[in-house]
């Protein structure tokens, strides 16, 4: 893999995950413990790749400033900006002049998976393709690109969403192309590799082939997925040589503090410097460095930003609360709620449920 070069596409503006995205991109939210394009980079590096070309454009100078020049993690990395949007297609052709090798790994910088990525390279050039495709099996497809695939593994044709998917194969953001099919992608616009260059190869009659598994794999492109993302890394169920601890029920960095009788499990993060109360409950959560959860409070399935505060007694359940904000006591949060950075809830300011 020492020929193999990667590419990592990270310039999109997560809006989905918003507010948590207002002061940082996607890739960079802390996920189980650091930042979740770590993850990513340690698979890497893992497979024996050693160096990598960032396509940022969003806030692109919060990568520079974490990685450096990525020696600490083992790697080269490089940093291309975009000055506007390019599309997944436009974003590669972007950084084609800052490659050196013939087989390039492209990957879209907010999925988590755990396949063998030695093993796609070695589809890429057992059926001598131009592309090849990592697919995965899904139990519901339609939300997805379809990609159904011959008997010998190559690519029939590509479906944007559909209710009646021919297959439950997905297009899973990991390819490994020929560098002359990124060199004749088209240069200064927006192209999607999706709807224009796969479709464009087929219909040209290049070889474009899928490789096929079971690997572990999720989108994290909303507040839902990140959170259940996240707990897998911290269980053990995603597989990431990044996780900076044991895996276990819960993920405690350093200067945390749990008070007596306080639970926290279901692959919750404790961040830096964050306060627990006595008989609070933190299931499958992600609490960022700084945030207070009071006495008796529970916290479910939710983000709770750098510096927040969830004061005693209070329920939050499925919600993202942002950086700094207060969620005040005996308030009830649920059903995906987001709150905004700096925002205050007085006491019992806002309730799901009838009080009894």
């Amino acid at each position: 893999m020492q020929d193999v070069e990667a590419v990592v596409l990270v310039g999109g503006k997560g809006t989905r995950l918003r507010p948590l995205t207002l002061s940082a991109p996607k890739p960079m939210l802390p996920t189980a413990g650091v930042p979740f394009l770590a993850h990513l980079l340690s698979r890497v590096r893992a497979a024996g790749v050693g160096r990598v070309v960032l396509g940022t454009s969003y806030l692109a100078e919060t990568f520079s400033a974490h990685f450096g020049d990525g020696a600490a993690l083992g790697l080269e990395i490089e940093y291309v900006v975009e000055d506007h949007p390019m599309g997944t297609g436009g974003g590669i052709r972007n950084v084609a002049k800052y490659l050196t090798t013939d087989d390039v790994l492209v990957f879209n910088g907010d999925v988590l998976c755990g396949t063998d990525l030695g093993a796609v390279v070695d589809t890429h050039r057992s059926t001598d393709a131009d592309v090849t495709l990592h697919l995965v099996r899904v139990q519901d497809p339609r939300a997805y690109g379809c990609v159904p695939t011959d008997e010998s593994g190559s690519v029939l044709e590509f479906l944007e969403k559909t209710e009646d998917p021919p297959t439950d194969q997905i297009n899973a953001g990991c390819y490994v192309f020929r560098r002359a099919v990124i060199d004749a992608i088209p240069e200064g616009r927006p192209v999607s590799v999706e709807r224009e260059t796969f479709p464009g190869l087929l219909s040209a009659g290049a070889r474009v082939s899928g490789h096929v598994d079971n690997a572990y794999w999720r989108d994290m492109g909303t507040p839902a997925d990140l959170i259940h993302g996240s707990a897998d890394l911290v269980r053990g169920v995603a597989p990431s040589a990044a996780l900076p601890g044991p895996t276990g029920e819960s993920l405690v960095l350093e200067g945390a503090e749990i008070a007596d009788g306080a639970l926290v499990f279901g692959g919750t993060t404790v961040g830096r410097g964050v306060r627990i109360g006595a008989g609070a409950r933190v299931e499958g959560a992600m609490l960022f460095d700084g945030a207070v959860v009071g006495e008796g409070a529970v916290v479910e399935h939710s983000v709770i930003g750098a510096g927040a505060r969830v004061e005693e007694g209070a329920l939050v359940n499925d919600t993202v609360v942002g950086d700094r904000a207060v969620v005040g006591a005996h308030c009830e949060l649920r059903r995906g709620l987001r709150i905004w950075p700096d925002v205050v809830l007085p006491p019992h300011g806002l309730r799901f449920s009838p009080d009894v």
